[in-house]
């Protein structure tokens, strides 16, 4: 079990990844179309997409947090 500290990381690594590889598999399709090897392309696009994304989701999801919170209406 991983430590509750972890749990930032562990929901960008998670969300970082689930999102990257639904984009780069549409991209990937709309651009190649179903091609044979059409998973090793996905598979690629993804892990470039994943390196982009985890770190985005570690800097940008502080600032979305604040956002939403001037956003909506207190308790």
């Amino acid at each position: 079990m991983i430590a509750r500290k972890y749990s930032p990381l562990l929901f960008a690594l998670i969300l970082s990844g689930l999102m990257s590889l639904l984009v780069s598999g549409i991209a990937t399709f709309r651009a190649t179309g179903p091609l044979p090897h059409f998973a090793s392309l996905w598979l690629g696009a993804w892990l470039t997409a994943w390196l982009f994304a985890f770190p985005a989701v570690l800097l940008i999801a502080p600032l979305t947090r604040r956002a939403v919170e001037r956003l909506v209406e207190p308790q």
